[in-house]
């Protein structure tokens, strides 16, 4: 169940378990939906003398999916907490968890827009109620909060399409963080009971990022530096004989005197059994803050302070096991060193 059942953009490489709990998954939603469709049907009110009957359905439906939405926000930040106990318990890492994100904001993302889309089209069309959508009410939940959280949303989900993140990272980098602004308009929106199913999620990514800060707060000391051909640096850092990692583990790194928000993932090259007391990393000039970086090394290492995340470990090293291995990869280049 764990060999690659599919390989086929968008989703990349799918085993058979990821398809099997995605299938689950989407079961759940359908469940949900009809079930929350089943109980308001029987229960339906007419919100105006005027409205109808499939009027009050469809309004049921567009509310009901911001609903199924709100289940997907309930899982939505367990794959980005990095130093989370619960990813290693499943199997997982931070790095091949991350797809699971990215497909639980597109599925929330498109629930989400028919939820707000369903709901424009019923004041605008149906009942000519346009101004509730601009109500800030003092005994209901606010439809102004909403609007300004899907506003903010779709700036979110528009950038962080695959062509825009990889030719524009930095717009995708700065437009995430608009993640602030929307869950605070998102708890306006749906009130504190709905909160608190999304509650879990959100509360241990805030413990991992204060872990992270904490971590991230602390210098670490530039062994040596080489420029390499094409445009490649090569970082070695000191690290304590303790500290051992894996093969493929990823090191985040960053260089406050080119961005202070930004951290990049690398692959560290360096093997923690030959190399006790040293790590590298090799970075490829390819993007704006790699090509900011080579131009300083290249030019003066004074003041260049350096901190660093990590490392992240991969999801399995079941290949050192192999008498025999063969690597294809592009970027800089397979400079692993095997035990």
């Amino acid at each position: 169940m764990k060999r690659p059942a599919m390989v086929r953009a968008p989703l990349g490489i799918v085993n058979g378990v990821e398809l099997t709990f995605s299938a689950m998954f989407i079961a759940l939603m359908i469940w949900s939906l009809a079930n929350y469709l089943y109980v308001s049907f029987g229960h339906l009110h007419m919100h105006t003398p005027e409205e109808k009957v499939w009027q009050a359905k469809f309004r049921s439906v567009s509310l009901r999916l911001g609903y199924i939405g709100n289940t997907c926000w309930a899982f939505l930040f367990f794959p980005v907490t990095r130093t989370s106990s619960i990813l290693p318990l499943v199997g997982l890492t931070s790095e091949s968890s991350i797809k699971y994100h990215i497909w639980l904001g597109h599925l929330s993302m498109v629930l989400f827009a028919a939820h707000s889309i369903g709901f424009i089209i019923y004041w605008w069309a149906m009942t000519d109620q346009m101004y509730l959508m601009l109500q800030w009410s003092s005994t209901y939940l606010p439809n102004i909060a909403g609007v300004i959280a899907f506003v903010v949303s779709l700036g979110i989900w528009a950038t962080s399409f695959d062509r825009i993140r990889r030719n524009f990272f930095e717009v995708f980098f700065y437009a995430h963080h608009l993640y602030i602004l929307y869950v605070f308009f998102y708890i306006l929106h749906v009130g504190v009971a709905y909160f608190c199913m999304i509650l879990p999620g959100i509360f241990l990514f805030l413990i991992d990022r204060y872990l992270r800060f904490l971590q991230s707060r602390r210098r670490v000391r530039l062994f040596s530096t080489r420029l390499l051909p094409n445009g490649t640096v090569e970082l070695t850092f000191s690290k304590n004989p303790g500290l051992s990692y894996n093969p493929t583990s990823i090191l985040y790194v960053h260089v406050p005197s080119i961005c202070k928000l930004q951290w990049h993932p690398f692959t560290i090259i360096s093997n923690s059994n030959l190399e006790l007391d040293k790590l590298s990393v090799a970075i490829k000039s390819e993007g704006s803050w790699t090509q900011k970086l080579y131009k300083q090394l290249s030019s003066s290492l004074d003041h260049l302070q350096i901190s660093t995340e990590g490392p992240y470990e991969p999801s399995s090293s079941h290949f050192l096991s192999r008498d025999s291995l063969v690597m294809i990869c592009g970027g800089s280049g397979i400079t692993l060193s095997f035990p």
